[in-house]
């Protein structure tokens, strides 16, 4: 999906029940992909770790998340934002199971 043309609202067209985390390209080109990533209650897998080849910004627009690294444990709620470098292992522990977490990702 790339809205760069469109007029849209973050919140839209998102099912009150998803059975897998949901992941949406808002806009993507060669330099920069913007996702909304939509958790309800999902976390990452318990075995292996996220690592990115791209820096990763995430900020929290609903809900609540927590962040693992390696030696690092980082709570995020409404309007919390963290920089994720390029190549840093991590993975979600924790997202709310009475809301949906709505996250905006910016890869560059």
């Amino acid at each position: 999906m790339n809205k760069q043309t469109e007029n849209s609202n973050i919140f839209a067209q998102i099912p009150a029940k998803i059975k897998e985390e949901l992941f949406e390209d808002i806009i993507a080109t060669n330099d920069i992909r913007i996702e909304r990533i939509v958790s309800d209650g999902h976390t990452s897998p318990k075995s292996g770790w996220y690592e990115s080849k791209q820096n990763e910004w995430v900020i929290i627009l609903q809900g609540e998340a927590i962040l693992e690294f390696e030696a690092l444990h980082v709570e995020l709620q409404v309007g919390d934002y963290f920089n994720i470098k390029s190549g840093t292992k991590h993975k979600v522990s924790y997202t709310s199971a009475d809301e949906q977490t709505i996250w905006l990702a910016i890869y560059y």
